[in-house]
């Protein structure tokens, strides 16, 4: 069997994939892409796989978060600036509970494409194709919007290009200053109901006040004032992803040019799939979502598949069962890790699972639901002496009312104000840093628990 080519997945079963009708479009849009340059380099990816090596080993905690599905008209400079903005928030809470360093790895700058439950929607008796994100068809119900564009794929690059030149600059030019971020912080511990969260709030102050007083500010040193940001996506649309795809000159490898980490999905991760193929020949960190259906057999093969040399960092399991659902599911599969003796970086993914209508009609996720899963995943990984390295998110820095409950309660009925999404519902900035001190408080109890065990 020859070297993989990045072209392979072509030859294997696809889904989730739309059939465009204009080949020649087609051909013309993947040819001007693969002549753009990459999104991402090989570097940072490699940087990024270090990172997510030291969360597999409990010496650093992955904050993976950011939209459902980016939006071309919701698309902004306040909206990049404002998610960017609660993610390093509940990043310096989440590194306060684990006292070790946070991976911060954005849903950003890629995340275009969605898979549906069904490959067609029916609205008022008229059925249509399902609306598969921004860089495939319109969210518009008509016939015209719903035919896949191919040119869509451009405008995502061109999109995804202007949001990572946005982030590097806030990750570098000051934005990202710790005393800025928690000066943000404490704005949301001031109120009555978020009463549980000040006395943590006020340790990080006193931390901070201790490091200015030994000279150990902003002022003294660059570490205070700049962050390392890294942007993921499911790699959902492989003629994108492939005309993106790279040959790293010093490493001889192919690169996923799209973004740093790339994901598969729970609806493609068939061992003999498309998606399968495309993502294990890239040197980039991936994902793997585990969901209920997920087998210890399918486990075992794609282990294998896509981390081959058992190579810390490079694959990252995000379980995505349910609130309730995790102790029933979760175990069999670290079972399954532990007999392979294989390298993973355990994360909960806790939105996927939580999804369900409200009796207003709106899709929407339950704060209490998303909390009881994350804790769960906690719970199991103590039991089992395993690592819960991270949390997966769907939020924005807007404030919208999509989840409900929170501090800042959103009920059924506020859903209809600020609903904004194009496909999941999000956590807005309120729940997504109460969700932040909540599992700080699970990091807290976890390292306390290990380091009575150690004596």
């Amino acid at each position: 069997m020859g070297a993989w080519q990045k072209s392979d997945w072509r030859n294997k079963p696809r889904v989730q994939m739309p059939d465009y009708q204009d080949h020649e479009a087609l051909a013309a849009a993947e040819a001007q892409l693969s002549k753009y340059p990459p999104l991402v380099f090989a570097g940072e990816a490699r940087r990024l796989k270090q990172a997510l090596a030291a969360a597999g080993r409990g010496e650093a905690f992955l904050l993976q978060g950011g939209d459902c599905a980016e939006s071309f008209e919701q698309f902004s400079a306040d909206g990049i600036r404002d998610t960017f903005k609660v993610m390093l928030q509940m990043a310096m809470v989440l590194t306060f509970g684990a006292k070790v360093p946070v991976v911060k790895v954005g849903r950003m700058a890629g995340q275009f494409a969605k898979p549906r439950s069904a490959p067609t929607e029916v609205v008022n008796g008229v059925e249509l194709p399902s609306y598969r994100g921004d860089i495939i068809n319109d969210l518009a119900f008509t016939p015209e919007a719903r035919i896949p564009n191919p040119a869509k794929m451009l405008q995502a690059y061109t999109q995804a290009a202007a949001t990572l030149n946005l982030l590097r600059a806030f990750s570098t030019g000051g934005y990202a200053d710790v005393n800025q971020v928690h000066r943000w912080t404490l704005g949301f511990t001031a109120g009555d109901k978020a009463e549980r969260f000040r006395d943590m709030a006020n340790r990080i102050s006193d931390t901070l006040d201790f490091m200015k007083a030994a000279g150990i500010d902003s002022a003294s040193t660059q570490t205070l004032k700049t962050v390392d940001f890294y942007v993921s996506h499911e790699a959902l649309l492989l003629e994108y992803e492939e005309a993106l795809c790279r040959n790293d000159s010093t490493s001889g490898k192919w690169l996923a040019g799209s973004g740093h980490m790339i994901w598969i999905g729970d609806r493609t991760r068939q061992p003999d799939g498309a998606h399968v193929e495309f993502c294990k020949g890239v040197l980039n960190p991936i994902g793997l979502k585990c969901g209920p259906s997920m087998t210890p057999e399918d486990l075992k093969v794609l282990m294998a598949q896509l981390n081959p040399n058992n190579e810390e960092g490079r694959l990252t399991l995000i379980a995505r069962f349910g609130a309730g659902k995790v102790a029933e599911h979760l175990p069999r599969l670290i079972d399954t890790v532990r007999k392979e003796g294989a390298n993973v970086v355990w994360v909960c993914d806790a939105m996927h699972g939580n999804t369900i209508k409200s009796s207003t009609g709106y899709k929407t996720r339950p704060f209490d639901n998303v909390l009881r899963e994350v804790q769960d995943f906690f719970r199991v990984h103590r039991s089992e002496g395993t690592v819960p390295a991270g949390v997966h998110f769907e939020m924005t820095g807007l404030d919208v009312t999509e989840c409900t409950g929170g501090v800042q309660p959103v009920t059924e009925e506020d859903l209809s104000d600020r609903y904004h999404t194009a496909c999941d519902p999000r956590l807005n900035a309120s729940q997504s840093l109460e969700l932040a001190f909540l599992v700080a408080e699970e990091l807290t109890a976890l390292r306390e628990e290990r380091m009575a065990e150690a004596g």
